[in-house]
């Protein structure tokens, strides 16, 4: 039996040096035969804003048990966290809280959508395509997350295919 309740709190938040280590996924998932890929945004809590599953890394789990948790809770999505989309991480200031964070992000190639998940009540989830989640996302540093995995999956397309020549 799954448990449909979020992690709240921040008494085993991750810290380094003063700024809140965040985590985050870009959900995605092959649309056709093709390969165009469809991306999953979600709404924010209070529904004001469209971005990707994130949330803070927590003491008692991995950065990638971290971000499959916030695709969980937030998305009800599950699936497999790829290698982190950027060598560096993304440091911006809460709108909300004022402080500094630190964030990671990953794609996840989605395996499951499920029907009942933690925040079902309070977002909504939808699959689109990358340049109009791009557009919808109000997050700058989501946004170029999506560039970077954008890219990187056209290197390993063109990988393939050259090896496939």
């Amino acid at each position: 039996m799954m448990c449909l309740v979020s992690r709240t709190g921040r008494e085993l938040q991750r810290y380094d040096m003063g700024r809140r280590l965040v985590v985050g996924c870009i959900p995605y998932r092959y649309k056709n035969e093709n390969g165009e890929v469809e991306v999953l945004v979600i709404s924010s809590q209070k529904g004001h804003a469209m971005m990707f599953p994130k949330g803070g890394w927590e003491l008692d789990e991995s950065v990638e048990e971290a971000a499959l948790r916030e695709c969980f809770e937030e998305a009800g999505v599950v699936g497999v966290v790829e290698v982190c989309i950027y060598t560096r991480n993304w440091s911006f200031k809460s709108k909300s809280q004022g402080i500094y964070h630190e964030g990671h992000m990953f794609p996840m190639l989605v395996a499951e959508q499920l029907e009942f998940w933690p925040e079902k009540n309070l977002r909504q989830r939808v699959w689109m395509k990358v340049e109009e989640a791009r557009e919808v996302c109000q997050s700058w540093w989501m946004k170029e997350a999506l560039d970077v995995f954008v890219e990187r999956l056209a290197s390993q397309t063109l990988t393939k295919q050259d090896f496939l020549n």
